[in-house]
Formats: C-alpha cells, sequence, structure tokens
C-alpha cells in the first residue's frame, strides 16, 4: 500500500564497487551508485522495479556478477559496461572530432567515480552526485535527487561546469533506461508518449538506424506513441512539448523538463527515444554494439550552450511513477492523465488522473459556480474521473491538483454548453 511518511530516509550499503545510496520516501524509493557514473540503478513504487539494469552485470541486490570488474574504461562502444539506469552525458554525441562527445564507454563521466552528498531541505532530502572534471570535454556535471515524504515524484536537477581555461559547448543529455518489449502489435498500447507543442519545427527526425528506425505514430492529437517493436534505432523529436512517458505492461514512468529557442543537439531534438532488441551480432558501423536485452531509452535534453571558464548551465527534470491505466494524454505537475483522446466529446466519463501527491482533484467553474470535488487523490494510484451527473453552470471550469512540496496546479479544462452538458476536454 502506499503511505505517507514525515521524513525520507536515507540508506547507505557497502558494496565491491563503493557504495549504493538509497533514498526512501515510503512508497517511493530511488537507489544511486555514486562509484557508477554517479547512475541511478533502482527507481521502485511498492517495490516494483521501473528502471532496466544489465542481469549479465549485476545481480538483484545492485552487486556486480563474479568476473565483473566495475571502473573508469573507454574503448569502443563494444567494450562499454552499460550497467542502466539514469545517467546524464553531453551532447552531441559522435567520434568526429572534439566537439562530439566519443561515448559511451567514456572513463570519466559515465564510468567513473562521483562525489556524494546527502542534504536536508526541510521534509525533503537531496542526494547531489558530482563527476570528477573531465579533460576531454572540459565539463563537470552534477546530479541533484531530490525526494519528499508520501509523493510518488522526484526531481532531477542537472548542471554542467566548464572546468577548462577556454570556450566550451555543449548540451545536457539525460538518459533513461527501461525494460522494452518483443511486442509487434500495432495496435499496443505500450511504448513511449511524447507530446509536441506545436512550434512548426519537425514533430519526428530519425537519428540511428542500427537495424531500421523505431516506427512513430500519432497517438492523438498533438502526442505521438512509439510503440514497443524490434529494432535497434533512435529517433529525435523538435517539437516536443517538454514531457515523456513510458508505458510497461503494469507501470508507467513520465518526465517533464523545459524546452527553449535556440539551438539543440540532434537536428534540434529535445527529446530522444532509442530503442534495442536482442542480436546475435554486433553492429559494426555502431562500434560493435551487441544488445542483449529490450531497452527502451527515454531521453531529456538541454539546449547547446556556449560556457566561458568556470560558467555553467542546467536542466531540471521531474519524474513521476505509477500504474499503468492506458496511453498517456498529458504529464502535469501533479500527475497524467490517461484515457480518451485529448479533445474528444466527453459526456460524464474523464479518463484516469494518476496523482504525485494526496489530496482532492477539484474543479472551480464561472464566478458565482459552488467549486466540485472529483476525487479523493492517493499519490501512486489511478483515481478514475467522471464529472456530475447533475446540471453544471455554463462556462470554463478547471481541475486543480496538488503538487508534491506544497500548493497545486492546473491539471485540464473542460467547457459547459448552455445545456449544462460538458462538451470538450483539454489538458
Amino acid at each position: 500500500m502506499t503511505g505517507a511518511r514525515d521524513t525520507v530516509r536515507v540508506r547507505r550499503t557497502p558494496v565491491a564497487y563503493g557504495e549504493l545510496i538509497t533514498l526512501d520516501a515510503g512508497a517511493l524509493t530511488v537507489t544511486a551508485a555514486p562509484a557508477l557514473g554517479g547512475r541511478l540503478l533502482s527507481v521502485t513504487l511498492d517495490g516494483a522495479e521501473f528502471l532496466y539494469r544489465n542481469p549479465r552485470l549485476l545481480d538483484g541486490h545492485l552487486a556486480p556478477l563474479p568476473g565483473v570488474r566495475p571502473g573508469p574504461h573507454g574503448g569502443p562502444m563494444a567494450d562499454w559496461l552499460n550497467w542502466g539506469g539514469d545517467k546524464t552525458w553531453p551532447a552531441p554525441q559522435g567520434w568526429d572530432g572534439p566537439e562530439q562527445w566519443a561515448g559511451p564507454p567514456d572513463p570519466v563521466l559515465d564510468s567513473g567515480p562521483y562525489g556524494a552528498r546527502v542534504d536536508r531541505l526541510g521534509d525533503a532530502v537531496a542526494l547531489v552526485l558530482t563527476s570528477g572534471d573531465d579533460p576531454r570535454t572540459g565539463l563537470r556535471l552534477e546530479r541533484r535527487i531530490v525526494l519528499r515524504p508520501g509523493s510518488t515524484a522526484f526531481g532531477l536537477h542537472l548542471s554542467m561546469t566548464n572546468t577548462s581555461a577556454g570556450e566550451r559547448r555543449w548540451a545536457l543529455w539525460n538518459v533513461t533506461q527501461l525494460a522494452g518489449a518483443p511486442s509487434v502489435d500495432r495496435a499496443a498500447t505500450e511504448g513511449v508518449y511524447l507530446g509536441l507543442a506545436g512550434s512548426g519545427r519537425p514533430a519526428s527526425v530519425p537519428l540511428v538506424a542500427g537495424t531500421g528506425r523505431p516506427r512513430v505514430h500519432e497517438a492523438s492529437s498533438g502526442v505521438l506513441h512509439v510503440p514497443h517493436q524490434e529494432v535497434v534505432g533512435k529517433v529525435g523529436f523538435p517539437d516536443s512539448a517538454g514531457w515523456l512517458a513510458h508505458v510497461g505492461p503494469e507501470r508507467t514512468l513520465t518526465q517533464r523538463f523545459a524546452v527553449h529557442e535556440g539551438a539543440y543537439p540532434d537536428d534540434g531534438s529535445r527529446a530522444e527515444v532509442w530503442m534495442e532488441c536482442p542480436l546475435t551480432e554486433g553492429l559494426p558501423h555502431l562500434g560493435g554494439l551487441l544488445p542483449r536485452d529490450h531497452v527502451v531509452e527515454c531521453e531529456a535534453l538541454g539546449p547547446l550552450t556556449t560556457l566561458a571558464p568556470g560558467a555553467s548551465a542546467s536542466l531540471e527534470v521531474e519524474f513521476g511513477v505509477g500504474p499503468s491505466a492506458g496511453p498517456v494524454e498529458s504529464v502535469t505537475p501533479a500527475g497524467h492523465w490517461a484515457g480518451p483522446h485529448r479533445g474528444a466529446a466527453v459526456g460524464r466519463a474523464r479518463g484516469v488522473f494518476v496523482p504525485y501527491a494526496a489530496g482532492s482533484l477539484d474543479a472551480r467553474g464561472p464566478l458565482g459556480a459552488r467549486p466540485l470535488a472529483l476525487g479523493a487523490l492517493e499519490p501512486g494510484r489511478a483515481c478514475p474521473v467522471h464529472l456530475p451527473q447533475h446540471r453544471l453552470p455554463c462556462g470554463e471550469w478547471e481541475l486543480t491538483a496538488p503538487v508534491p512540496g506544497g500548493g497545486t496546479a492546473r491539471v485540464a479544462r473542460f467547457t459547459v454548453g448552455e445545456d449544462g452538458e460538458p462538451t470538450r476536454f483539454n489538458y
């Protein structure tokens, strides 16, 4: 059962490569491995795991298997120890010159040890992971993970600092690995969903074709779907609205991040999705990369930024977790929506809201209309939403829900016509 707790507990567990640091917020726990490139290796809700980790390298306790030797390493992709989890890299990636990051593998930012510090912030806890100074890119990376008690969301605050003596130009690039599936069913709802901004930029662009290019289609107006599929390849999303959601058979993980005007790597991509499936031979044009599992990467990017010596840039990614309740239609600071297509005629049933904080889902209408309580919210639990059966005052209505850390956020709007019936529902 999901339960509230007044504080976030911190556990430090020795392992062969250093230590694991777990932040326990009640139902939600996250576990980081500072010595393995500062990555998160586990995100669980009521004990159920969200992240992919490599079963050929780590056991169920996140310890290395016999014969596996953690530590900084470089070389071609064929030599990469892909532990899995969530990590931060610099973009653009490439092997053509010093303005591209020639990894993974990488001995500092991907596989090198990160320093670790735990800060108390009132009832919240922040785990701060800091890389060494990388002579190749001129960067130092920092990953700041923030949990609040009783919430099923956490913040990941990223920064890069130029530690070199000259200008450097990079973008922050966060990579979250999740378990894929061998599904090729075009009607399946599992996979990755992305919101579009309607900016006029391309909705998607092909980036890498390992064995092919991932298939992308429109799930609903303004939402794209990349289903699980048998392919090794990557697609970018220049028109990203700043949210991604991975829907698995039982669990959904969402990400929100800011998008900006300006230059982005990879043909202007604000978000990217990489997919891989098991192969029997390595891919020569990808450095001998030999995928062994079905893996999905949800990737959030910041803009390319020219950094003077000592200057920094940042990117904030907000994660939320919950059960899978169907195709994701929208991700908000308070939770995500799954259900009927955006803008469809709604009648009285209105999909499912999955909140990240406890409280009430409320509707407020035109001046003089009595506010409505549409449901009690328990973090990490799906809340089916139905509008009242009685006639409603005509006009615009706004739905609000509590945000982790305090306050509320608007999560949807609907319009009521003169006949008292709801007509349109918009996220």
